[in-house]
């Protein structure tokens, strides 16, 4: 009982935060610019809070977050219009929602499919939030227990999930993970001074900027990748009256129980490192359809198929800041560069974060309810304007983007190195991008990397050189087991599924 007391109090306290003029501005000028972008193919958050993160240095560190964070989850309610209205996945978590949404539009019940997304959303962004306010002090006494080696280990198991789970091939994943802790430790040594692999450079003393990093990855990198990919945009179906987003009672009735299933899919995805909300709403999906009376169905534009993965990517996405907040273990490269902004800003997440900076985390915990209600008021009326934005060119985009990408990384230091450093880093990433290595995973390194050598080294100096150190102790034991089982079942599946390929090819050639 006193556990639901302190929650509720801090969570007051949170929205007094929140609520303050210039964070509630921040907020909203977040959630505006995330719903833009999650209609616009090639941008997403990632790229977004990339080219806004030179922004919030001039920003309180509240109001920088709000802002950053409301990118996140109003690029979601944005991919959704795109998925049900145009057939158009602008963004991976999305893409099983075109399957059953973009039938519904042709039927002429788009309206009401996105009336039930909208609503769906906010149920499971307000399960992820009450998932937060709950469960996060509760990791938090539990995490002061910890030691290096526990820490240590905690962070090989949050950079092999992130890995090995992510889009893709794992083994390329991993092999993204390695190079983003290779470019982590470019700079002076944490221990001693030392210069490592700056090349005679002085610029490189500090290591590389996050701030190029994630400008050159997700910016230039995927803005080249996208530049020549064009698509013609059918705005037939687009033309949606408020009269026809009313959902009837059938559509309401066949609605609730997917919603709850996939809230519990999502949750329970979020507090996995690695999967997101991807992974989540294409889990969810498939349990409905295999739970569902009439499976053949699914497809031909069934309202369960629609709600049910967008309420599972909601309750992931604000879900994910659960281990981000509470342990300093980012799932996702999204969760990674908000860490990343907060180190920036010098504050450091993990288990101090709440009793250090409570003003930054229940403000945060907050100001989700209030953004959530803030998308929930501004999409029904704007759906006409960001299906407009899919006509304009993309030739035009470009430029202005690219514009904003090298002033927002010469604002950060007022250096033209750093611009030479994020016009090589995406160079580097569009590359790696058309080998098929999606460049996710070295952020998640990057930002983990100096932290995680931090608690290696000193596991090692306590332990006087014993490595046995980390299966020693019973907390650390449990999670090297677990990226023990990671790595295992990946090749498990990896094996299954080429011995199942090839006895699939040689059945026609036995029959013939």
């Amino acid at each position: 009982m006193d556990v639901i007391t302190t929650a509720l109090t801090d969570l007051w306290f949170g929205f007094g935060v929140a609520l303050e003029p210039q964070n509630l501005m921040w907020c909203f000028i977040g959630v505006l610019i995330g719903n833009m972008v999650g209609v616009l193919p090639g941008m997403g958050p990632l790229a977004t809070i990339s080219i806004l993160l030179p922004l919030t240095f001039g920003i309180k560190p509240v109001g920088a977050i709000l802002m950053l964070a409301g990118v996140m989850y109003g690029a979601q309610y944005g991919g959704a219009i795109c998925s049900i209205l145009l057939n158009l996945p602008c963004h991976p978590p999305h893409a099983v929602t075109c399957l059953d949404g973009y039938p519904m539009t042709k039927q002429g019940r788009g309206g009401v499919a996105l009336c039930l997304t909208v609503f769906s959303s906010f149920i499971g962004a307000s399960w992820g939030i009450t998932e937060m306010i709950f469960l996060s002090p509760i990791l938090v006494r539990v995490a002061l227990q910890f030691g290096p080696a526990e820490i240590c280990s905690l962070m090989l198991l949050g950079l092999l999930a992130g890995s090995t789970l992510a889009r893709g091939s794992p083994l390329k994943g991993v092999a993204m993970t390695v190079l983003g802790l290779m470019i982590g430790i470019i700079g002076s040594d944490i221990e001693t001074g030392a210069e490592r692999f700056t090349f005679g450079l002085t610029e490189l003393d500090d290591g590389v900027a996050l701030v190029a990093l994630a400008l050159g990855l997700f910016g230039i990198a995927e803005f080249m990748n996208s530049v020549n990919q064009q698509a013609d945009i059918n705005t037939q179906y687009t033309n949606v009256r408020l009269r026809d987003m009313r959902p009837t009672r059938e559509d309401v009735r066949r609605s609730i129980f997917p919603m709850l299933r996939g809230t519990i899919v999502g949750s329970l995805c979020a507090l996995i490192p690695g999967t997101g909300p991807t992974i989540a709403s294409f889990v969810a999906y498939a349990t409905e359809k295999k739970i569902s009376k009439t499976p053949e169905k699914f497809g031909t534009g069934m309202i369960e198929g629609v709600v049910c993965p967008e309420t599972s990517t909601h309750s992931s996405v604000q879900g994910d800041f659960i281990p981000t907040m509470s342990l300093g273990i980012p799932g996702d490269a999204v969760m990674a560069l908000l860490l990343g902004a907060l180190m920036i800003q010098g504050i450091v997440p993990g288990p101090q974060l709440i009793s250090q900076h409570p003003d930054i985390f229940w403000g945060l915990v907050a100001s989700f309810w209030v953004g959530n209600i803030l998308l929930v008021l501004l999409n029904v009326p704007l759906i006409g304007i960001w299906v407009k934005l899919l006509t304009i060119p993309y030739k035009y985009l470009y430029p202005s983007a690219m514009f904003f990408v090298c002033i927002g990384v010469y604002a950060d230091n007022n250096d033209m190195f750093h611009v030479a450093e994020v016009l090589t880093i995406g160079i580097l990433g569009y590359v790696l991008l058309r080998l098929g290595f999606h460049p996710a995973p070295i952020l998640l390194g990057f930002v983990l990397g100096p932290r995680f050598e931090e608690n290696f080294r000193r596991a090692m100096l306590i332990s006087r050189g014993d490595i046995l150190v980390f299966v020693e102790r019973p907390i650390s034991a449990v999670f090297i087991a677990l990226c023990a089982i990671l790595i295992i079942g990946q090749l498990y599946f990896r094996l299954f599924a080429k011995a199942k390929k090839e006895e699939a090819v040689e059945q026609p050639l036995a029959a013939e």
